[in-house]
C-alpha cells in the first residue's frame, strides 16, 4: 500500500509547508494584536490618522458617545417637552387589566346541538379512464392514466398500489380507493 511518501523531495516540501501553516495559525490565535511587518505599519499610518480625524469629528456631532461629564441643559430641555402617550393603563400599578369577557352567541331553542364538524370528504380519485381492450376468451382490460403514468388492469386488480378496479362498464369504470374506502365511477374520456 502506498501512502504518497515515496518521493522524499515532495515529502520535505509538504512538511515544511505544514510547519509554516501551523506557525501562522498559532500566531493568529495567540498574538492577534501584533502587526505583520513594519512596512505595513508605516504604510497604514496616513490612513489611521485620517480615520482618527473622522472619528473626532463624529464625536463632536454625537455627544452621547463621549464620556464628557458636563451637564447639557439643551438636551434636558428637549426631553422636558416629551409627553407620555400610552394606552391609558397605569404603569405603576402591579395588577394587570382584566381580560374582556367574550359573549357567546345565543343558540336558538329549536336548533340542533352543535357537534364536531363532519369529516372532510375523501379526495377524488385522480385516474382517467381511456378505454378498454376486449379479446375473445379473456377478461376485459382497461387503460387508466394518472399524469403521464398509464396502468392496465382487469376487474379485481389493484393499480398504483391504491386503487381497486371494481367493475368495468361500456362507458365508465367503478374504482375503489383502498386507503379511504371511497368508491367512484370514472367515465370514459375522449382523447
Amino acid at each position: 500500500m502506498k501512502i504518497g511518501a515515496e518521493d522524499k523531495k515532495k515529502l520535505y516540501i509538504m512538511l515544511g509547508l505544514l510547519a509554516i501553516g501551523i506557525l501562522l495559525v498559532v500566531r493568529a490565535f495567540f498574538f492577534p494584536g501584533e502587526s505583520t511587518s513594519g512596512a505595513t505599519a508605516s504604510a497604514n499610518e496616513p490612513a489611521m490618522t485620517e480615520a482618527a480625524g473622522r472619528n473626532a469629528a463624529r464625536a463632536d456631532k454625537t455627544p452621547t458617545e463621549t464620556l464628557d461629564p458636563t451637564l447639557r441643559i439643551d438636551l434636558l430641555k428637549n426631553s422636558e417637552g416629551a409627553e407620555y402617550k400610552g394606552t391609558g393603563r397605569n404603569i405603576f400599578e402591579a395588577q394587570a387589566e382584566p381580560a374582556p369577557i367574550e359573549r357567546k352567541p345565543e343558540i336558538a331553542k329549536n336548533a340542533p346541538p352543535l357537534g364536531p364538524p363532519p369529516p372532510p370528504p375523501p379526495p377524488p380519485i385522480p385516474l382517467k379512464f381511456y378505454g378498454f381492450a376486449n379479446k375473445p376468451g379473456q377478461a376485459k382490460s382497461i387503460f387508466l392514466a394518472e399524469g403521464e403514468d398509464i396502468f392496465i388492469g382487469h376487474e379485481g386488480d389493484i393499480v398504483n398500489r391504491r386503487y381497486k378496479i371494481v367493475h368495468i362498464g361500456a362507458n365508465a369504470v367503478e374504482i375503489e380507493d383502498v386507503m379511504n374506502n371511497n368508491r367512484q365511477s370514472i367515465p370514459l374520456t375522449q382523447g
